[in-house]
């Protein structure tokens, strides 16, 4: 065991009301899990955090852990955080290894699952666990959805989630992989074969444009589709990326790791107004990612992006963005990658009747995941738009009870 997993475990206070807990969307029993591992109980630590969170290992990996639990460790007023996440990791690490996962029972009911991202990982887990048949389907040729191919590689090791369909494999989760559920198999296609219930996971892919001139160009990109496969796309020496959240920052620091020299992040507001988390920022500085601020996009050319310069004004309504009569400017470079949010594509809703989306094409669900038909259910990023890996967890969890819920009446009712 790494000397500093031990180090970090023993600064752990052990508060009798732990705040790190409850920062934790996902609720992880974080003082337990310390406590086993320090009495040599890893075992019982590993499974305890895989029961709460089948995605531990992965949400150990890419959370936002400076504003959930070690943001809100109380060792951080005064000092440094517990490295809950380093301990997390190593625990979820070593158990997904050695635990013997086995359904409870064997339940009535057959699942299918479209999508195989965060949400749809975390539901095969906990359903299949109680005893349903569960069956995946992917429209890529590997499960993992945004974690395979929208998070790079630096930053969550494709390996992980390698082991993870391992695992569902040997419970007897059923992949199909290549499957785009939609225009040839529909939802009503699935009902027919026998399925009881279905999950919509199917995350947000439809690249948001920014509907100027030149963005059909050949250099010009869109970071959804960049962060797939980087290794397919010639960028050059510098690049400027459009955008400054989370997916930005992975895309330009991708962009450098694969070859190009210069990399820019443009973005129409100051570097305190960056969307993407803290942490993120301070590590794209450390790799050499550039800033271009105060300036927006007005249209691409082929020798790179014409840009118009803002500021930000205070008035009567509060802070505001506004462009500079006059400031039209070249920004030259060799490609352009546009990040600036997606949405979801409408394979599945375009083929069905019933189920309801809202104004921006997001499935509309209640609470628990149930959409308008029936029988139908969905959570992740497909119903709240980009979130994070933990929330679609939490979200999800809730749905698998939803979902255990109806098909347990459907069959007592058929029963009676």
């Amino acid at each position: 065991m790494g000397t500093h997993i031990l180090d970090e475990a023993k600064r752990c206070l052990q508060c009798k009301n732990p705040k790190c807990q409850k920062g934790c969307p996902v609720n992880t029993p974080i003082r337990e899990m310390i406590g086993l591992l320090l009495e040599g109980n890893i075992n019982t630590a590993g499974e305890n955090l895989f029961q709460n969170n089948p995605l531990s290992i992965i949400c150990s990996l890419v959370c936002p852990h400076e504003k959930q639990c070690e943001g809100n460790c109380v060792l951080g007023i005064k000092s440094n955080s517990v490295q809950i996440s380093a301990i997390e990791n190593y625990i979820s690490d070593y158990s997904l290894n050695v635990m013997d996962l086995k359904p409870k029972e064997n339940l009535k009911g057959n699942i299918g699952i479209i999508g195989s991202g965060p949400a749809g990982i975390t539901i095969a887990f906990i359903l299949t666990l109680k005893g349903y048949h569960v069956t995946i389907f992917e429209a890529h040729d590997k499960i993992g959805g945004v974690l395979r191919y929208g998070i790079p590689e630096f930053r969550l090791p494709k390996d992980v989630l390698d082991r993870l369909k391992e695992k569902l494999t040997e419970l007897g989760v059923v992949i199909r992989p290549n499957t785009l559920i939609g225009p040839v198999i529909t939802i009503e296609d699935l009902f027919r074969d026998g399925f009881d219930a279905l999950f919509i996971g199917t995350g947000v892919w439809k690249p948001r444009k920014l509907n100027i001139k030149g963005e059909s160009l050949g250099h010009v990109h869109y970071a959804i589709d960049y962060l797939k496969n980087p290794d397919v796309y010639t960028l050059g020496n510098k690049v400027c990326v459009i955008g400054a959240g989370n997916v930005a920052i992975d895309v330009a620091r991708t962009a450098l790791r694969k070859g190009s020299k210069e990399v820019y992040i443009m973005y129409r507001k100051g570097i305190e107004d960056i969307p993407a988390e803290k942490h993120e920022l301070e590590y794209a500085k450390i790799d050499g990612v550039k800033f271009e601020l105060y300036k927006t996009p007005i249209a691409f050319t082929h020798e790179g992006v014409l840009c118009i310069k803002t500021k930000k004004v205070n008035n009567e309504d509060g802070e505001k963005i506004i462009n500079i009569d006059d400031s039209e400017v070249l920004f030259k470079c060799n490609s352009i990658i546009i990040a600036i949010s997606q949405g979801p594509k409408a394979n599945i809703v375009s083929t069905t009747k019933g189920i309801e989306v809202s104004k921006y094409g997001l499935v509309i669900t209640d609470e628990c995941g149930r959409t308008t038909k029936e029988g139908v259910f969905a959570s992740g990023d497909v119903v709240t738009g980009a979130k994070t890996v933990v929330e679609a967890v939490k979200y999800s969890k809730k749905v698998s009870k939803a979902i255990h819920e109806y098909i347990s009446k459907k069959y007592k009712d058929r029963n009676d």
